[in-house]
């Protein structure tokens, strides 16, 4: 019987692969470039990262100058902070040192003291300076040199540090302002320097010639390009003219808005890699509170990722007196009271401060009266009269007309030595030629004479040929209404 053909046996038929498990990674891979995508527009749009800024605090020295505070300000609307520049150099290299004039011993005391206000919305920052040689009623503490116990009594602002720290400090501010400080910022030299550097610099505008000789400072009119050293040179510089601390808080104000303009134009704040090196820079050299973290800053790099030099607005604290004697300190400055509560109030109130003045040069309306413009603001020139002539009460009715137009007289006129004198003089140290100037406009036809040598009081004698006081007023461009302030957009380079 015939073999029955045999059947092909069949080649058994693989499995197919586990489809599910091996090509399922390519849905995660498109994902994860969504994921990507979307990281870098959430970085974008919020300006900065917790993971880009994450551990930056670990770098920040901390202080406690709210311990055992009592009997505080009522919070308001917006973040306070409490920001001073200490004149630390123990980090600055010897070569700094003797470029950019920092020898010499620290004081230990602020050499710049700042009330800065973010409002509720983050829309905008108010920069309020606080003169260093400011009167104040130091509140009751303990000396933290001395560890002796001291009632209140009198002294100038920068004192409160060298006495009792961030601590004092805080709560002499707060005393003086009626503003809660939410957040306290230490910066000494080093930190300042470091942080212009890795920001790549700012840019400065002048109108004319500027010279310091005890910081350096020589700038030709223009515009100029500062690094770290040459910045602090710029902020630091008090002997320009008559100006003294006045002018230096201006200068300091328009190098913050200088600031703002480079960090916002630059794309610093939108570059995380730019920021954490900067941020870095900065917190490494500076002490601040313990609750001003990682969220503090984030929140305040996405507040700020729409900011432009117009966010900010700047103002001085309205002065009354530049030059209030205090038995056993000296000469110091006295805020006017009454603007200088107005000024506070609206800080609590979060209201901005430029917008009358804005307002009014919009409509033309609370606009000085016409007078000769000059350089030097006439509140910044100390002026001594005397009576050169033989026309008794002449001396005070010089004084009083000066003051009434503006400039800081010392009230006390005295009587000029010698003959009679036919033409008014106004007598003037060299380094205060422009503050002259400006108080010679005031007195048609007087004649000028540099006296090296005199210091920062000018000195007016009064001749027959007096006919009286003109007005005159600085150019401060945008600068005007209650508080005098003005926006960073109106100080920067053009």
């Amino acid at each position: 019987m015939p073999t029955p053909p045999r059947t092909p046996r069949r080649r058994p038929v693989p499995r197919p692969p586990a489809p599910v498990r091996r090509r399922r990674p390519r849905r995660p891979r498109w994902g994860m470039r969504m994921a990507t995508a979307l990281s870098v527009v959430v970085l974008a749009a919020g300006g900065i990262g917790h993971a880009v800024v994450s551990g930056l605090d670990t770098g920040i020295t901390r202080v406690d100058p709210f311990k055992d505070m009592k009997n505080r300000p009522q919070a308001g609307h917006g973040m306070n902070i409490l920001v001073v520049g200490t004149d630390g150099r123990d980090r600055i290299t010897p070569e700094e040192k003797e470029k950019y004039r920092l020898g010499g011993a620290p004081c230990h005391c602020t050499d710049t003291v700042m009330l800065v206000h973010i409002s509720e919305d983050r829309e905008r920052a108010s920069v309020v300076s606080l003169p260093r040689d400011s009167y104040a009623e130091m509140p009751e503490h303990t000396d933290l040199t001395s560890g002796r116990k001291h009632h209140s009594h009198p002294v100038k602002l920068n004192a409160a540090y060298a006495e009792g720290g961030p601590g004092l400090t805080v709560r002499t501010v707060e005393s003086m302002t009626g503003v809660k400080i939410d957040h306290y910022l230490e910066v000494d030299f080093t930190s300042f320097m470091r942080t212009v550097d890795a920001i790549g610099g700012v840019q400065i505008c002048t109108t004319r010639a500027v010279k310091d000789s005890a910081t350096g400072l020589d700038l030709a009119a223009g515009t100029h390009e500062f690094d770290g050293g040459q910045a602090l040179q710029y902020v630091r510089s008090r002997h320009i003219d008559g100006a003294a601390d006045i002018g230096r808080m201006q200068r300091q104000q328009k190098f913050l808005a200088a600031l703002i303009e480079r960090a916002t134009s630059g794309g610093v704040l939108l570059n995380p890699v730019r920021f954490r090196e900067m941020a870095t820079t900065m917190l490494s050299s500076v002490r601040a509170d313990e609750d001003f973290g990682t969220d503090q800053m984030l929140a305040l790099a996405k507040a700020m990722r729409g900011f432009t030099p117009a966010s900010s607005e700047f103002v001085s604290v309205p002065i009354g007196d530049m030059s209030f004697p205090v038995k056993g300190i000296g000469s110091t400055v006295k805020w006017d009271a009454a603007k200088a509560q107005k000024l506070f109030q609206a800080l609590r109130e979060d209201r901005p401060l430029a917008q009358a003045s804005q307002k009014a040069a919009s409509t033309g309306k609370g606009a000085a009266p016409r007078t000769a413009v000059v350089d030097v603001a006439p509140r910044t020139i100390r002026v001594q009269v005397y009576n050169g002539t033989r026309t008794d009460g002449l001396g005070r009715k010089v004084d009083d007309a000066l003051r009434a137009t503006g400039f800081d007289t010392t009230r006390t006129p005295m009587t000029g030595s010698g003959q009679e004198l036919k033409r008014t003089l106004v007598e003037y140290d060299p380094r205060w030629d422009r503050s002259a100037k400006s108080l010679a406009a005031a007195l048609p036809g007087a004649e000028l004479r540099a006296v090296a040598g005199r210091g920062g009081t000018l000195r007016v004698t009064v001749g027959a040929d007096y006919r009286g006081v003109t007005g005159v007023r600085a150019e401060e461009a945008g600068r005007g209404g209650p508080f005098e302030a003005v926006t960073g957009d109106q100080v920067v380079c053009p």
